[in-house]
């Protein structure tokens, strides 16, 4: 079966010897031993305990008060031993869970964001569906059910040594009839269950995670769907994708019904066939009566212990659908290898910057907005050309041909352009013509072309994607991100917020330090000025402006590239407003035929 063969061994040690022999290996593996000893301490002790049961019953049986009366303080004397070793046990168990997850939960966070990985996923590998529940939930279950798993398997085989001696002592014919019972009934699970199961389980993963995702995009997008009367649809599309998680769950407890019937029946036998083989020798008066009962218990433990597939065969299943979405998910972000690359380094200018390369598959339901399509292909090649970034003190592109990521389609052709520093270039054209992908080439967020960018390193770049990006956090973090860790006075904060025309937003919300949905709570218009105000105070090199301004009035979009212009700040704009000439000394202007043709306008002469 596909999940319980050498190759899903090998995913799940892919993903878990990093922990175990990474920086954290003394930490986790002194856990793991004080673990063992907990584990063997009440493990003998169950030992003791199944027999002194025993001796009760028998005590009872010949009415020998003495023998009793010493058994039962022997047995709670053990049992004072036995409960918090157990219960240790179980919390050192869950602390080395929870320090694994922390550890792993930190290294797939790291790796989604390291070299925007996140952005290459979303848009360019559809497969990877939902990496917010791989991250969040298939991290914890995979952290949690492996450890579980691994110590009781443990568990299992020192009750095996444990109690097959008792076992054996009592009755040899037992111990033979118990080893092949549970081979057979494991072997049968396996076959007939084992890959119905774990396909329904990484089905039903990925559409309980889907159904999540579309009420999350309601919440995301309540106003734009109020405004279209779009309820009706979103309402049909939630519930499709409920019903596609109804009937996928549907089929999969059927198949767990079929199984736990099975499994029922299977291990009431135990509880039975003990008594059947020793009552003749305690009949005989061979044997105390109390051997039943000592016998009853060994046989289930070691029923149990040599069954544990059987017994934990749906958690095995869902175990392993988890792991493999968590092994696609980490080749994912690790370009095909579990061990993360080392990060680029940026070079000098002589030379280009690594690109990592990218899947050619766009993710249909999150494309970008422009070029509009982006058809799905083969995987590219190391064959297929790739834009060079090298580093450099200004701004300019050479010989540069840009692609969609599948390389169906060229936008721009042999374009070759230098922006002087402290000024503005202004990026025009119809729709679908590639200016905003011109923006993510710059970015380095598209790669699929030829020539070469020369721009600065990235940290002194700062781009305003068409959308207002409102991250979670105070206002004082809004104005000054992606930078919020550097130390602004609130006079400064105040001064940008003038500046951009939205003088009394901190006294409207009660300061910087106020926490806000901003998203929510202001509107379009001021999300574009409060981003507007990030350039201010933070200050770039460089700006790049997709549509910043777009949701703005001519007075207020007039007032901040004045202030732009005299910032200092080399900026490039896209837009289609005519008034945006007015602020730009040069215009590149895309055609539909992957043509170009570059303007100097009246501004240029002015300045000069």
């Amino acid at each position: 079966m596909e999940r319980f063969n050498l190759t899903g061994f090998r995913r799940f040690w892919a993903i878990a010897r990093a922990y175990w022999f990474g920086d954290e290996k003394w930490k986790a593996g002194g856990l793991l031993l004080l673990i063992t000893v907990f584990l063997l301490g009440y493990t003998g002790l169950s030992v003791v305990l199944n027999n002194k049961r025993g001796v009760l019953i028998s005590a009872l049986s010949a009415q020998d008060e003495a023998r009793f009366w010493e058994t039962v303080l022997v047995f709670i004397g053990v049992l004072v031993a036995y409960a918090p070793l157990l219960a240790g046990y179980e919390y050192l168990q869950k602390r080395l869970g929870l320090e694994w997850r922390r550890w792993l939960t930190g290294r797939f966070v790291g790796d989604y964001f390291r070299d925007r990985a996140f952005y290459d996923i979303q848009q360019f590998q559809p497969d990877i569906d939902n990496p917010d529940q791989r991250i969040a939930e298939d991290v914890k279950n995979f952290t949690q059910q492996s450890l579980a798993l691994l110590l009781l398997v443990v568990s299992s085989v020192l009750q095996v040594i444990a109690f097959s001696s008792v076992l054996w002592g009592i009755s040899k014919s037992l111990v033979g009839f118990l080893v092949l019972y549970a081979l057979v009934g494991t072997l049968v699970t396996v076959l007939i269950f084992g890959q119905p199961l774990v396909r329904l389980n990484f089905e039903q993963l990925k559409r309980e995670a889907n159904f999540r995702f579309s009420l999350v995009r309601i919440r995301e997008n309540a106003e734009a769907i109020a405004f279209y009367r779009g309820e009706a649809q979103e309402a049909s599309q939630v519930n499709s994708r409920f019903m596609a998680a109804f009937e996928n769950f549907k089929r999969l407890i059927i198949w767990e019904l079929n199984l736990n019937a099975l499994t029922n029946a299977y291990e009431f036998i135990p509880f039975v066939l003990p008594a059947i083989v020793v009552a003749p020798a305690v009949f005989a008066g061979d044997i105390e009566v109390g051997k039943v009962s000592e016998a009853q218990g060994a046989f289930v433990r070691v029923f149990f212990s040599l069954n544990v597939v059987v017994a934990r065969f749906q958690e095995l299943t869902s175990f392993g659908a988890g792991i493999d979405r968590l092994y696609g998910f980490a080749e994912a972000l690790n370009h095909g290898e579990i061990e993360p690359t080392k990060p680029t380094v940026t070079q000098d200018a002589t030379k280009p910057e690594t690109t990592k390369p990218m899947s050619s598959q766009p993710e249909g339901e999150r494309a970008t907005p422009e070029p509009t399509a982006l058809e799905d292909t083969e995987p590219e090649t190391a064959s297929q050309p790739k834009i060079a970034i090298a580093t450099a003190n200004s701004l300019s592109l050479e010989d540069f041909t840009l692609q969609t990521p599948n390389y169906q389609r060229t936008l721009v052709k042999d374009l070759s352009i230098q922006v002087p520093d402290h000024s503005g270039l202004l990026i025009v054209g119809p729709s679908g013509c590639g200016k905003s992908s011109l923006l993510r080439a710059i970015a380095g967020l598209w790669h699929s072309g030829s020539g070469t960018i020369h721009r600065p390193a990235l940290d002194n770049i700062l781009f305003l994607p068409q959308r207002p990006y409102m991250i979670l956090g105070t206002l004082r973090e809004q104005l000054l991100y992606p930078h919020t860790q550097q130390n602004v006075e609130d006079s400064a904060l105040q001064t940008a917020l003038e500046t951009v025309n939205l003088a009394n937003l901190a006294e409207r919300f009660g300061g910087f330090d106020a926490i806000e949905e901003w998203g929510d709570v202001l509107s379009l218009g001021e999300q574009q000025r409060l981003t507007f105000a990030r350039i201010l105070l933070n200050q770039p090199d460089f700006a790049i402006l997709d549509e910043a301004t777009s949701a703005l009035d001519l007075a207020n979009e007039a007032k901040l590239y004045e202030h732009l212009r005299h910032s200092g700040t080399t900026y490039v704009s896209v837009g289609h407003r005519e008034s945006l000439n007015a602020y730009h000394q040069t215009t590149l202007e895309l055609g539909e035929d992957n043509t170009w043709t570059l303007k100097t306008s009246g501004l240029a002469t002015a300045d000069a």
